[in-house]
């Protein structure tokens, strides 16, 4: 008879693999209209499970709240700025308004959809050039993206930039970690399980048989290259 797979007891929904409540209940986002400026104050900082970076809390100057990803430096009380051209730490600003060089993080993918890029703790990108109305971001990872000067990102360095400076030492610290925010730990191959675990496991520790699988297959034969259009090596020539 065998056991479920682990992805269909993830979908069981039991307390292993469900998610931890209050983790991810703090949404980052820009205000979502790109044409409104507004400024506010840091109130507070906050420490949130489902971020690395520390958030700082935000009364804006219409009385409305948020959360942003704090930068470096920053404090209580300080002034933040959404949309309004000002040059300061944390500020809200579009990438046409930043002069080349100067740190950037929490930045957009297309106008409007409230920050997608660089956001883990001490992460930053810069600009490295303005042209026909795009703008070319030398990301953390070395590469280039071109994105429309239209996109709004926060001035600054993310902070809590030390925090995987100290090693884990063991398999359970990151365990806890791990689960914190509901992020599945270790993923072991089924190559490696017994045949009652999964598919592709036994003594062989190959997949034994074919690794597509049609859309329309059972949950429990539905792993691997699921409705693939093709596999394996591509010949030369």
């Amino acid at each position: 008879m065998g056991k479920k797979l682990r992805q269909q007891r993830r979908g069981k929904g039991s307390n292993v693999y469900r998610k931890l409540p209050n983790t991810f209940d703090k949404e980052i986002r820009y205000v979502s209209d790109t044409s409104k400026s507004l400024a506010g104050e840091v109130v507070d900082f906050v420490n949130s499970t489902g971020h690395t970076a520390p958030l700082m809390s935000i009364i804006y100057d219409d009385f409305s709240t948020g959360y942003l990803l704090a930068p470096e430096g920053i404090r209580k009380g300080e002034t933040v700025h959404i949309c309004d051209g000002k040059i300061s730490l944390g500020s809200v600003v579009r990438l046409r308004d930043v002069p080349e060089g100067v740190p950037i993080y929490n930045i957009e993918a297309r106008p409007g959809d409230g920050g997608k890029y660089v956001r883990v703790a001490g992460s930053s990108a810069y600009i490295t050039a303005h042209m026909n109305g795009k703008s070319s971001i030398a990301m953390p990872s070395k590469s280039l993206k071109q994105l429309s000067d239209e996109c709004r990102a926060q001035l600054g360095v993310v902070a809590g930039g030390g925090i995987l400076e100290q090693p884990l030492v063991k398999a359970g610290k990151n365990h806890y970690r791990m689960h914190a925010i509901n992020k599945l730990w270790p993923k072991n191959r089924g190559v490696k399980m017994n045949p009652v675990d999964h598919p592709f496991g036994g003594k062989q520790h190959h997949e034994g048989k074919s690794t597509m699988t049609s859309r329309n297959a059972p949950p429990g034969r539905k792993v691997g290259h699921i409705a693939a259009r093709r596999v394996g090596r591509k010949k030369k020539g």
